[in-house]
């Protein structure tokens, strides 16, 4: 019998009751799985009544076939690049190992370095060891003693944008459930788009790692005690009951795979509206070097005024893209994106991993550059100092 690691979600559940439009992950999931599978058996007889011609048995036939030629994998969808801002006068600009340095005043002078942003550069291996300990749970992340962060080590480089050039930032979550999909979403969107793993699935850490190793920066999307108990999504929830317990909870998560930058929450209605909850929460996600976001799905969270107090690395979500699963409602989701991105400079986006959703992401991308709009992974919104 499998156990609760092994057992996908939600399964020997009843379908619990959903709230405002949102899913429990294992309902997330159980979509992804009916997206993707296909294909039958017939029965057939040669009679038309099940039988051979000489009162056999019934016989079942499948048609056996060449298979077809493996189609082409669907195309990347090409974003903005920005091109690398002239260097001042009498600089000098070297090209080491790919990356644009620009030094003022010649060799010796101040050095600006310019990371290129190569959508098949794969992030560096991670556990860095400078950053994990040991527990019961597996390894945590820490910060260095060199004085390194997850939150630094493992976010993804971006190329410098030019001042005043609007920027969104796109988080895909529910990774790690379906491998399908999740192989999907990480070959089918572009490595700027942050993806977000659930700390359930038997394969979570090496969909993980295919995704840093596709150039994607990871963020580990912890379950939090909503306030309808039937949307519970599955084991090892964070709760806003008994701190210690909570702890362990948030440490189990951690343990689950290692090179996420961050932390954004799951559900967690009840636990980010308490005050007394959800301050042990943020600071044990600070004290391990970790940035918090809020995915924008409690409106009486006080994450980010807890955050704010214990100079935490924050945001929110500015845009719920896929709260409403229809094509035209996705794509003027997206559009509100980048409107609040030309008004504000940096607009944040969260979706669902359903694949349905990553088709309009990916058709919206590959025509962003018309929009004038640049898609930057999500760690770069903190670098824009948009901490709400």
């Amino acid at each position: 019998m499998l156990d609760d690691l092994d057992r996908p979600l939600g399964l020997e559940r009843q379908e619990p009751r959903v709230q405002g439009g949102r899913k429990p992950l294992w309902a997330a999931a159980a979509l992804v799985a009916l997206a993707l599978a296909g294909g039958g058996v017939w029965l057939a007889g040669r009679d038309g009544q099940g039988r051979d011609g000489f009162g056999g048995e019934p016989e079942a036939r499948a048609p056996i076939q060449p298979l077809p030629p493996a189609p082409a994998a669907p195309p990347v969808a090409q974003v903005q690049e920005q091109q690398p801002e002239a260097a001042p006068s009498g600089a000098r600009v070297d090209i080491e190992n790919g990356v644009r340095v620009v030094r003022g005043g010649g060799a010796a002078g101040p050095a600006i370095i310019h990371v290129p942003d190569t959508a098949a550069s794969p992030l560096p291996p991670a556990p860095d060891p400078r950053l994990v300990e040991k527990s019961r749970f597996g390894l945590l992340p820490k910060r260095g003693k060199d004085g390194a962060t997850p939150a630094q080590v493992y976010a993804r480089p971006q190329a410098a944008v030019k001042p005043g050039v609007p920027r969104i930032a796109l988080i895909v979550g529910g990774m790690g459930l379906n491998d399908l999909a999740t192989q999907s979403a990480i070959s089918r969107l572009p490595a700027a788009v942050t993806l977000a793993f659930a700390p359930y699935g038997t394969r979570v850490e090496h969909l993980a790692n295919s995704a840093r190793d596709a150039g994607h920066e990871i963020l580990l999307q912890a379950p939090m005690e909503p306030f309808d108990s039937a949307e519970s999504p599955g084991p090892h929830v964070i709760s806003a009951g008994d701190a210690s317990k909570a702890e362990d909870e948030l440490h189990w998560q951690m343990g689950r795979f290692p090179g996420y930058f961050g932390v954004i929450n799951y559900l967690g209605g009840k636990l980010a509206s308490d005050r007394d909850a959800i301050s042990p929460v943020i600071s044990e996600i600070g004290k391990r070097g970790l940035a918090y976001i809020d995915d924008g799905s409690a409106p009486s969270s006080v994450a980010g005024e807890v955050a704010a107090r214990d100079g935490l690395g924050f945001l929110k979500v500015d845009v719920r893209i896929d709260d409403v699963r229809r094509p035209e409602a996705i794509d003027a989701a997206l559009v509100k994106l980048e409107t609040l991105a030309k008004q504000k400079g940096v607009a944040v986006g969260f979706a669902s991993g359903l694949p349905s959703t990553n088709d309009r992401i990916a058709s919206y991308l590959a025509d962003l550059r018309r929009a004038g709009v640049v898609l930057v992974p999500v760690s770069a919104a903190f670098d824009a100092g948009d901490k709400r």
